[in-house]
């Protein structure tokens, strides 16, 4: 499989003019997103909007590029976002911790040891914790314990490769002020219930960063398409109650939420998101649960597609999500690999007994 050229607007210096071909990829990738507030003056209802985000068919699948380009580069690295732009990724994620001082920063772990030299430069800030695994306690340096300057000094890169020494964990914002423009943006609420314990509310952090750079509004979402995703069904349902429709939220699903890929527990997912997450085992091994879920409008974003773990009877990634998009019937994908993204599939298994239309 070849990898696919780099978007040739991607690396578009500030302040030039975006070129035709890349207002029109501005626009096919928020679609499915903006079109009721960009087609009429008055704001759009929150039930309206929703109706928008669930369309049945988006114009393509969309390619969600998995805390960044992260087969690449460190991941969470604005050297990993920068070449996830760089491959075409219609959307890069970004999963938020929270400091100690209240700064939104992208990470994916609760902690600092797996990405950080956190033990070289703060030995002795850890807290020790009952490993179940191992019968055993360890150390763990977690995020909520640092303040930005301090998680600034560390190098978030060496322990990927050598080349990406001296990388430093993003901000949120830091991480909007590369992507904004350039493609949209899908960040994580992660372990919210830990951050309220102490004292955050990581949903009115989110929101608040999201407006002070023009998200909130349609004409921002038109430049830069936001989702919204967490396995937190309460904070998405906070979110919905804060914002409203503004932004299109995903309910990611793992094992332990194993349940909502049900008929009653998709339905209870429509009444706050618009669409859900599943780890991909789970709709390999039941197709029809994509099915379901399309039914009742809702989008359909697996995670995460990684060239080294293949399901044994597929020959590389690109065939993979191939087979996800057109035969799953999946609308979009997370990957590690933005640059192998099939850039002609279409999303398949239109569902039956849907009375909706096609959106593209």
């Amino acid at each position: 499989m070849s990898a696919r050229a780099p978007d040739a607007g991607a690396g578009m210096a500030a302040g030039r003019r975006p070129s035709a071909a890349r207002r029109i990829r501005q626009v096919i990738i928020a679609a499915g997103q903006c079109l009721l507030v960009a087609c009429g003056s008055a704001p759009a209802t929150p039930d309206a909007m929703i109706a928008v985000m669930q369309t049945e068919r988006p114009p393509r699948p969309i390619n969600i590029a998995h805390r960044g380009a992260s087969a690449y580069a460190p991941e969470h690295t604005l050297a990993a976002y920068r070449l996830a732009l760089e491959m075409g990724a219609d959307y890069v994620e970004q999963d938020l911790q929270l400091t100690r001082d209240g700064v939104l920063v992208c990470l994916h772990d609760t902690t600092l040891e797996r990405t950080t030299n956190v033990e070289q430069v703060f030995p002795d800030r850890f807290v020790e914790v009952e490993n179940e695994s191992a019968g055993a306690r360890r150390k763990i340096w977690r995020v909520a314990d640092f303040t930005l300057a301090e998680i600034k000094q560390l190098d978030a890169g060496s322990w990927f490769g050598a080349a990406f020494t001296g990388e430093r964990v993003p901000t949120f914002q830091e991480a909007l002020d590369l992507v904004k423009g350039r493609a949209g943006i899908y960040p994580e609420t992660k372990a919210p219930d830990e951050y309220e314990a102490l004292g955050f509310s990581m949903e009115e952090q989110l929101l608040r960063v999201l407006a002070a750079n023009g998200l909130d509004t349609a004409d921002g979402r038109m430049r830069t398409p936001v989702f919204i995703q967490s396995f937190s069904a309460a904070s998405l349902r906070r979110l919905r109650t804060l914002a409203g429709a503004t932004y299109p939220l995903v309910q990611l699903i793992g094992a332990a939420e194993k349940g909502l890929l049900t008929d009653e527990g998709l339905r209870a997912v429509t009444k706050y998101a618009a669409g859900i997450g599943p780890a991909l085992p789970l709709v390999i091994e039941d197709p029809s649960r994509v099915a379901a879920a399309r039914r009742l409008g809702l989008g359909v974003h697996p995670y995460t597609v990684r060239a080294a773990t293949l399901p044994a009877r597929f020959p590389d990634a690109t065939t993979y999500m191939r087979h996800v998009f057109e035969e799953l019937g999946a609308t979009g994908v997370f990957t590690d690999h933005p640059d192998l993204f099939p850039r002609d599939a279409t999303t398949g298994r239109r569902p039956h007994g849907s009375g909706s239309s096609s959106a593209g």
